[in-house]
């Protein structure tokens, strides 16, 4: 898409309007386990129990929606075995993989910023 009139298009403010799809696919990339699943699969192939383990305090039910959602939108491949039991992997799109970029980067940010952050923090509670 040309950059130019996707700027506009933002500047009319079509993002902003409550019928935007847009906006369905910004809350399941960057909500809080849609970050964290995406920046894990970014390192490769994982089974639904490695992502379970690798993303702390997401419980089974979340990680499934999470990981439908990431899926219906066409950002995760769901690659199930027919064994037993059931063994299930998860891999990235290159739709997926270029989402996981951003998101990736914005997380690296924070991480490197986290200090700066937390002084804010402390100021503003002071």
């Amino acid at each position: 898409m040309d950059n130019g009139r996707l700027g506009a298009k933002m500047r009319r403010g079509e993002i902003f309007a409550v019928e935007c799809p847009s906006r369905d696919i910004l809350k399941h990339v960057t909500s809080r386990w849609g970050v964290l699943v995406l920046v894990a699969l970014m390192e490769g192939t994982h089974r639904f129990s490695d992502l379970r383990r690798k993303v702390g305090g997401v419980s089974e039910k979340m990680l499934a929606q999470t990981l439908q959602q990431l899926e219906q939108d066409g950002f995760i491949n769901r690659v199930p075995h027919p064994v037993v039991p059931p063994h299930v992997e998860y891999t990235l799109t290159p739709l997926g993989e270029g989402i996981g970029k951003q998101v990736e980067a914005l997380t690296d940010w924070i991480e490197i910023n986290l200090p700066k952050i937390a002084t804010a923090q402390q100021k503003r509670a002071a």
